[in-house]
C-alpha cells in the first residue's frame, strides 16, 4: 500500500486534502486537543429541530462525576421505542454527542426510536477506563429507567464512528462477557480498535487528512496512558479473539485511511463465526469523509448506505 496523495482521492473529496492533512497535525498536539475542546463546549446542549430533546445528568457506578447524557425522541410519541446508544467520535481524547445530531436526527427520521448519547470523559484528562466506563454505565442506566424513558430495555442498538465505534466495540464485547444487557445489533463505523497499529494502512497511512498515522499514535497513548501491563481488550477491542455470541453489525470504512484494516479484520472475523454481517468499503475516501463532505457523491453513498443497513436490521431485529 502506498502513501496516500491527493490525486488518490475521491474528485470531489480533494478540496480537502491539505486542509485535512494540516489538521490531522494539529490535533496531535494536547493543547490543540484542549483548544478544540473548549470550543465544542458552545455546542453542548445545542438541541435538534424536530426533535424532543432532553438534558439529563446520570450517576457514575465507578466513582466518577455524574455523566450528561442527551436523550432524543420523536415528537409528540409516548409509545415504548427501540432505544439506540450512540457513542460520539473524535479520537477518544475530543468532540462530544451534539457533534452527531445530524446522524441521530437521520437515524429518528428513518425508524422511530430513542436515541441516548453519553458526554463521556476524554481522554486528554481522563484515559481508559473513564470514558469506557461512562458509555457502559449509560447503557445500564438506560435498561435501569426504561419505563421512565419509555424505551423497550429487552435489548438495545448500539452505534459510533470512529473512536465511537471502537467504544461500541468496546461495549459490546463486555455486554456479551457479563450479559449485563441484549444488544439487538451493533453499528461501529470505521471503528478505531486497535493500539498495535501494526496493520498495512495504519502503518502508511502517514500523508491521510483529517486523521494519520502520527496524530493516531498520539491518540493511542493518550487513551492508553495510565494501563500499567497488558492492555485490555475493552480498551482495544482488536484484541478480542473470540467472537462467539456477537450481535448483528452494520460498518463501513474508507480505503485510504489508517482505521481501513483493522476494520476489514472486524468484519471477517464476525463472519467466520456467521454473525450476520452489512459492510461496504468505500474507495478514495478518507476517515470521516461522509461527515466532512456529506454531498459528494461518495458521501452521498455511505450515508445511504448506513441508514438504509439501519433500517434494514431495525426491521429484523425489532
Amino acid at each position: 500500500m502506498k502513501k496516500p496523495t491527493r490525486k488518490m482521492y475521491e474528485p470531489q473529496l480533494q478540496q480537502f486534502y491539505y486542509p485535512m492533512r494540516l489538521f490531522a497535525r494539529f490535533a496531535r498536539r494536547k493543547w490543540a486537543v484542549k483548544l478544540l475542546n473548549s470550543m465544542e463546549k458552545r455546542a453542548k446542549g445545542k438541541d435538534v429541530d424536530g426533535l424532543d430533546c432532553v438534558q439529563r445528568y446520570i450517576p457514575s457506578k465507578n466513582g466518577g462525576p455524574d455523566i450528561r447524557v442527551r436523550v432524543y425522541r420523536p415528537i409528540n410519541n409516548n409509545e415504548t421505542l427501540p432505544c439506540m446508544v450512540h457513542f460520539h467520535g473524535g479520537g477518544y481524547m475530543m468532540s462530544s454527542p451534539e457533534a452527531f445530531s445530524g446522524f441521530i436526527k437521520n437515524i429518528i427520521d428513518t425508524r422511530t426510536c430513542v436515541v441516548i448519547t453519553p458526554d463521556y470523559r476524554l481522554s486528554v484528562d481522563n484515559p481508559f477506563p473513564d470514558g469506557f466506563n461512562d458509555c457502559y454505565d449509560t447503557v445500564l442506566w438506560a435498561k435501569e429507567n426504561a419505563n421512565e424513558l419509555k424505551i423497550d430495555a429487552s435489548k438495545f442498538i448500539l452505534a459510533g464512528h470512529s473512536a465511537g465505534g471502537g467504544l461500541t466495540a468496546a461495549v459490546t464485547l463486555k455486554a456479551r462477557d457479563t450479559k449485563d444487557f441484549n444488544i439487538a445489533f451493533q453499528m461501529p463505523i470505521y471503528p478505531m480498535i486497535d493500539h498495535r497499529q501494526q496493520t498495512e494502512s495504519a502503518k502508511t497511512m502517514t500523508t491521510a487528512p483529517v486523521w494519520d498515522t502520527k496524530t493516531n499514535k498520539f491518540a493511542w497513548e493518550l487513551y492508553l496512558r495510565n494501563i500499567k501491563g497488558e492492555v485490555p481488550s475493552y480498551a482495544s477491542p482488536s484484541l478480542n479473539t473470540d467472537f462467539k455470541n456477537m450481535p448483528p453489525t452494520i460498518s463501513f470504512v474508507g480505503d485510504l485511511e489508517p482505521f481501513k484494516d483493522e476494520t476489514l479484520n472486524y468484519v471477517e472475523a464476525l463472519k467466520k463465526e456467521r454473525i450476520p454481517v452489512n459492510f461496504k468499503l468505500f474507495k478514495g475516501a478518507f476517515h470521516g469523509f461522509e461527515v466532512l463532505h456529506k454531498y459528494a457523491n461518495v458521501s452521498d453513498e455511505a450515508n445511504r448506505f448506513q441508514i438504509q443497513a439501519f433500517a434494514e436490521y431495525y426491521d429484523a431485529y425489532f
